[in-house]
């Protein structure tokens, strides 16, 4: 007798085990239900349709054969049934069977399955602030939310916007809004940081001072108070713990949920982020219901511990396993390093791993380096500086995390792929020193940019190399006396000088030797030059001859420049 398969989600999981198990089990009765009307398309690429790198909607759910994904392609072409506006209300597990009500004649059925599949996702957030709900507050999470706000853009109804949450989805959407419409947008994030679960603050002031570079409004630390109607305009008032700012829209950009009442109202269990809990078979406590996607809880395999995840490319590979244990075979999924990237106007982030914050949340000793280097040999036209930060535990020498940001994406997201893939199994500091990887002057240097950030942390944990981050820096030269020794070329150092005079003492790395008495042995520096090599082996000398006060800074002058392009001006 044939199997009859359910699977309830038919965005980014659900099709992919639809898919992959009926090339497995020809036999099977495979029934996807989806309360909307729109399948199986790249949820990812919302913002990018909104911006307009997309131009139609229909290019977010068509094949790469350019086949439309629609409810007779699933039935014609992949021999699989869709039920759309199909809400699935109730799990009978002792039965096995599922209630469903067809939304379009609120009629109720009951389903029969031998295995069941939760594919359901994950919902956005809407804080619980008074005016979440007004008609002008958007949310993201589906093509009738970006047709919606596109729609509006496009009939010229959009001259102001605020986003409120600068997570990736956040800082996506005021890209596609300032970009291509050019419309005045407000980023609001109640951190002090961008993307504050995902980067470190080195990475992360390096995307805000991009976004600010563009003509987003970056607000930090500020927390929305309220959305009110604007009597005047008929717009919006978003207030916040510090500003009032005008608007014609509002985008909810606070981060998902993951939907797990069916499952919870089922019995099954769920775990300390709200995501059901799952076997590395991807099963569920109960055998014959399977879940993953936004839905379901990861095991992070830098913490150990319990983490929502919530991206297209992990539910496609979940659904693939979940399609072959289905079956009869044995397929796990271990868990996750958190590898994420994304696009900010003209530059590429990435990372994999725990943050330094994380790290030190999950009980590690963290320490990291941060590094700026061209990612193609630097005599080679068209080099560009990325900037890299490696973490690892101070203790075990166990690298944790890596963080990456520059013009060229694909180079950038290349560095932090190639230390993913071995973090998951364990990888120590002298390991990415010594980490081979292709060279040729177009794609990279001799001594790649990963092998440098993995030698200054080695540098740090000997204890030969005493850092500062360029944010630090910044922050502490405001609000203290602290000199400057630049070893860069008189000529660079000439602008800084004047602008700091006797706070800024100049003297080139080749003239050290012999001028170092110049400098009191009891009075601290931060030392300088273009990307940290110098100012470290200028630390290094120092400390040979008794001046120990010095604190490098790392990634140098690039560093400072691409974290606050307003310093030295």
């Amino acid at each position: 007798m044939a199997k009859r398969v359910l699977i309830i989600g038919g965005v980014a999981l659900g099709p992919k085990v639809a898919c992959r198990l009926r090339r497995l089990d020809p036999e099977a009765e495979i029934i996807v239900l989806e309360r909307d009307n729109h399948i199986s398309y790249g949820g990812c690429g919302i913002p990018y349709y909104v911006g307009g790198d997309v131009a139609d909607l229909e290019d977010l759910y068509r094949t790469t054969a350019h086949t439309i994904r629609d409810v007779d392609f699933f039935r014609d072409c992949k021999g699989v049934k869709f039920l759309t506006r199909t809400e699935a209300i109730h799990i009978d597990r002792a039965n096995k069977r599922l209630q469903v009500k067809y939304l379009e004649t609120g009629n109720l059925e009951y389903l029969n399955y031998d295995k069941l599949v939760l594919a359901t996702g994950a919902r956005a957030i809407r804080p619980p602030f008074p005016g979440a709900e007004l008609p002008g507050v958007h949310t993201v999470s589906n093509l009738h939310d970006a047709e919606q706000i596109k729609n509006l853009m496009k009939n010229g109804k959009v001259s102001s916007a605020v986003v409120i949450g600068a997570g990736a989805i956040g800082l996506e959407i005021a890209e596609a809004m300032t970009d291509l419409w050019g419309i005045k947008t407000t980023l609001i994030e109640m951190e002090d940081q961008v993307l504050p679960m995902l980067l470190g603050k080195c990475i992360a002031r390096i995307a805000t001072a991009e976004l600010r570079k563009q003509g987003v409004q970056v607000l930090l630390e500020e927390r929305v108070m309220q959305v009110r109607q604007n009597q005047e305009t008929g717009g919006l008032l978003v207030q916040t713990s510090q500003n009032e700012i005008v608007a014609d829209i509002v985008v909810l950009a606070a981060g998902v949920r993951p939907n797990t009442e069916l499952a919870q109202n089922a019995g099954l269990a769920t775990g300390r982020s709200g995501g059901i809990l799952v076997d590395r078979r991807l099963r569920t406590e109960d055998p014959h219901i399977y879940a993953g996607g936004d839905c379901i809880e990861l095991r992070n395999l830098v913490s150990g511990e319990n983490t929502l995840m919530a991206l297209g490319s992990l539910a496609n590979r979940q659904g693939r396993i979940i399609a072959t244990n289905i079956s009869g075979g044995s397929s796990h999924f271990r868990g996750t390093v958190g590898t994420f990237c994304v696009k900010i106007f003209d530059i590429g982030v990435c990372k994999a791993g725990l943050t330094f914050r994380q790290a030190r949340e999950t009980g590690f000793d963290p320490v990291y380096a941060a590094v700026a280097q061209p990612d193609h040999a630097h005599f080679y036209p068209q080099a560009e500086l990325m900037y890299l930060s490696l973490v690892a535990d101070r203790k075990s020498r166990k690298v944790l995390g890596i963080e990456a940001a520059g013009l060229h994406g694909d180079a950038v997201k290349a560095r932090v792929d190639t230390v993913a893939v071995l973090i998951r199994d364990g990888l120590d500091v002298d390991d990415v020193c010594s980490l081979e990887t292709g060279y040729a002057p177009p794609f990279a240097s001799a001594m790649d940019i990963i092998n440098n950030a993995g030698n200054a942390l080695d540098n740090i944990l000997a204890g030969l190399n005493k850092p500062i981050d360029a944010a630090d820096f910044l922050s502490r030269f405001q609000h203290e006396s602290t000199r400057v020794l630049d070893v860069r070329g008189s000529r660079e150092a000439e602008p800084f000088i004047q602008k700091y005079q006797e706070r800024w003492l100049n003297i080139p790395q080749n003239e050290l030797r012999l001028r170092y008495h110049e400098i009191p042995a009891d009075e601290p520096f931060f030392l300088l030059c273009d990307t940290g090599a110098r100012s470290y082996e200028t630390q290094v000398m120092l400390d040979s001859c008794g001046i120990t006060n010095t604190l490098h800074i790392q990634g140098g002058y690039a560093m400072l420049k691409a974290t606050d392009p307003t310093f030295g001006v």
